[in-house]
């Protein structure tokens, strides 16, 4: 019998080398040749509850989205109707199932919850730099993110009714995956239960979800934002990046 992946160790290795080890398949690039991704990967983070400093990037986040709403539907909003066309070119319907960056701009409008310094912060940035941004636990990992599309036989933990289920992607969606099974579906809509932020998380893998017409430069000034306020969150934060530009079949974009 063959043993499972081991979690990531990150002591052991370092957040660099898990970051090249990173795969935007060609297929996903075919489909969307727009599409860049920015990848985060940091240890070192104390927890913490909200405090101060992320209740005022929450402030600073929903009156971004309280403006950008004020004569705009969300779903015209520029990012938005993008990752809308996105969804649909695999299959996905958006009015059913929204792109992390519509669902948090929506409740932005009407308050963002205060869950802990960590998840306050890069929900802010998602919303004031208008990014899909996904959080996970990096220990959990089993290997380095790949984004592929789904051949329909991967497993994805989830819960539903209450329940811990395991699911399985439609053939053809886009998903982020490691060697065990799907960490998020349909591109940037939900998390697997296995690398989700837990208030104990110290280690994070971020990913930032970009398409045209936001340009590698908002892109990177969202995650040069982002790394910013996590170094606030220990004496000895350490962070890696990684662009992935899909229209190169995933190398890194120059």
């Amino acid at each position: 019998m063959t043993d499972a992946p081991r979690p990531v160790a990150l002591r052991s290795g370092s957040l660099a080398d898990f970051l090249a080890g990173a795969e935007v398949d060609p297929a996903v690039a075919a489909l969307r040749p727009d599409y860049r991704v920015l990848l985060l990967a940091v240890d070192g983070m104390e927890p913490g509850a909200s405090d101060e400093h992320s209740g005022r990037m929450l402030a600073r986040a929903e009156a971004v989205a309280r403006d950008l709403l004020a004569d705009t539907p969300v779903e015209d909003v520029a990012h938005v109707a993008a990752w809308r066309e996105a969804y649909r070119s695999f299959g996905a319907k958006p009015q059913r199932t929204r792109n992390s960056l519509e669902a948090l701009v929506r409740r932005a409008a009407t308050g963002l919850p205060r869950v802990n310094r960590l998840t306050d912060v890069y929900n802010a940035v998602s919303v004031i730099h208008q990014v899909p941004l996904g959080g996970e636990d990096l220990p959990a990992y089993a290997g380095p993110p790949r984004l592929v599309r789904a051949s329909g036989s991967e497993v994805f933990d989830t819960v539903a009714g209450g329940v811990d289920v395991d699911e399985h992607p439609e053939p053809g969606e886009v998903v982020w995956h490691d060697a065990v099974g799907v960490t998020c579906r349909r591109w940037n809509w939900r998390q697997c239960r296995r690398t989700q932020l837990t208030p104990h998380t110290t280690s994070t893998v971020f990913i930032l979800d970009a398409l045209a017409p936001l340009s590698d430069e908002a892109l990177v000034a969202a995650g040069d934002e982002l790394a910013g306020h996590l170094a606030r969150l220990g004496p000895d934060v350490g962070v890696a990046t990684r662009l992935i530009a899909g229209s190169t079949g995933g190398q890194d974009h120059s």
